[in-house]
């Protein structure tokens, strides 16, 4: 079955960096544009950044413009956000979403604190 696991998360100090991982299987990982979200409680899913699925289409949210950058390895199935400069508004739960077959993984805790 489909299946997306996030790794990387954790407790950064502001401007610190890290780099998410997200394992994919299950389905045909170099055929599906894939993308990062971030969601804090109470509010919605926000995207951070996508991906085509070769990597010829990039695009980022706002918020993180220039800090993040996603990539994909397509034949190891593994798709990546490496943050830098991060600060406490940068704190969330992320998650990773392929768009064919439309599946998020089960999130990450980034957590931006001194």
């Amino acid at each position: 079955q489909v299946q997306l696991v996030e790794s990387g998360g954790g407790l950064v100090q502001p401007g610190g960096s890290l780099r998410l991982s997200c394992a994919a299987s299950g389905f045909d990982f170099s055929g599906s544009a894939m993308s990062w979200y971030r969601q804090v409680p109470r509010e919605e899913r926000e995207l951070v950044a996508y991906i085509s699925n070769e990597g010829a289409v990039i695009s980022y949210g706002d918020s993180n413009k220039g800090r993040f950058t996603i990539s994909r390895d397509n034949p190891k199935s593994t798709l990546y956000l490496q943050m830098s400069s991060l600060n406490p508004e940068d704190t969330a739960v992320y998650y990773c979403y392929a768009q064919q077959p439309r599946s998020w993984g089960q999130g990450t805790q980034v957590t931006v604190a001194s």
